[in-house]
């Protein structure tokens, strides 16, 4: 079977730092072995930008992906001291990526199986704006430490709509709502009403139930598969979003997007692991897993099956694994496995 000629689509390359440029090097050339259109513009970012500009996320990466409006990027290191803000968060507050995605579905059955929960997380709200500061007391300047979330009903609403629609056009029918009104009632409390308002819209398409995050996290734990979508606050999805990673082997194991208006950020959602860098042992499979999350995105959503089931295949039926997953294989190895089942597939 013969691969469609698409027309390319440009878009931004970040290595990143660690094994970053390892797993991201892996990624591209699987989808080069799958033919995805990518035509990509390798800009810097992370430690490697401070080298380059003397800035964790120089003016040329920033331009790029405006211009683009499309990104797939290694883990990056935040510098320690000199005043520098997560890159992250950077990036996410710059392009205002309101919506980060966070899928779990279970490829190497372990602890669980049958695991597969999508998490959606309001991503420029709540305790994440960081309204901080200190009550002196005394000859203690810092005795006293205040922090203000800020969520508004408008991008409460947003972050809702978003993840209805996306239930909607991926066959999902439940999304439940985490929340803590209990307690904070006006913070968590406008988040919850939001959703109930945007709910009633998805009437006999989509169904919503809500839940106080502790007794979400402890259901996550005794039985993951009542779950079909989770939407969260901003604090809350990040906790949870690691934890429905774990159900499914590790943060090697997930793929991440950040998504706005007019741009998308695809990424890796582990570290950038300094430790094994350079050795060659990365596990490229989470950046491999974000690059099918941005084949959906624009489009292509057969090339993307195509990659999950080579990851699938090359995991399972041929036993290929790097060490984090407890196999022998190194990145490239990995690598040229996932490439073989692509190869096979278009016979």
């Amino acid at each position: 079977m013969r691969d469609k000629v698409q027309p390319h689509i440009p878009a931004t390359l970040i290595p990143g730092d660690g094994i970053g440029p390892e797993v991201v090097e892996a990624t591209v050339k699987v989808l080069g072995a799958l033919g995805a259109p990518f035509a990509w513009d390798i800009q810097q970012a992370g430690m490697a930008g401070v080298a380059q500009s003397g800035d964790p996320l120089p003016p040329e990466t920033l331009a790029s992906i405006r211009k683009h409006g499309l990104a797939l990027k290694g883990p990056l290191t935040t510098p320690v001291g000199g005043g520098f803000r997560s890159s992250n968060v950077r990036l996410r507050e710059e392009f205002q990526l309101y919506a980060n995605v966070r899928p779990a579905l279970t490829i190497l059955p372990g602890r669980f199986e049958d695991i597969d929960i999508v998490l959606v997380r309001e991503n420029l709200g709540g305790f994440y704006v960081a309204h901080e500061y200190y009550i002196p007391i005394g000859d203690d300047p810092r005795a006293v430490a205040v922090s203000t979330g800020t969520n508004t009903r408008e991008g409460s609403k947003r972050i809702a709509r978003f993840a209805f629609d996306y239930a909607v056009r991926n066959g999902r029918k439940n999304i439940t709502v985490v929340h803590k009104a209990n307690i904070l009632k006006a913070l968590t409390g406008i988040f919850l009403e939001a959703a109930r308002e945007v709910a009633a819209e998805y009437e006999g398409r989509v169904t919503m139930n809500d839940m106080i995050v502790d007794a979400c996290a402890m259901q996550l734990v005794l039985n993951p598969q009542k779950f079909d979508m989770l939407l969260c606050t901003n604090l809350f999805g990040d906790i949870l979003s690691d934890q429905i990673a774990g159900l499914v082997g590790g943060l090697g194991m997930a793929p991440g997007a950040n998504i706005g208006s007019e741009c998308a950020i695809f990424e890796a959602v582990h570290g950038s692991a300094p430790d094994i860098a350079g050795k060659g042992v990365a596990n490229p499979v989470s950046l491999m897993l974000a690059a099918c999350m941005m084949l959906d995105h624009v489009d292509l959503p057969d090339l993307a099956q195509r990659l999950r089931d080579a990851i699938s295949a090359t995991l399972n039926i041929d036993q290929v694994r790097t060490g984090d997953l407890k196999g022998s294989a190194t990145t490239e190895q990995f690598t040229d496995a996932i490439v073989r089942r692509i190869i096979a597939s278009r016979a």
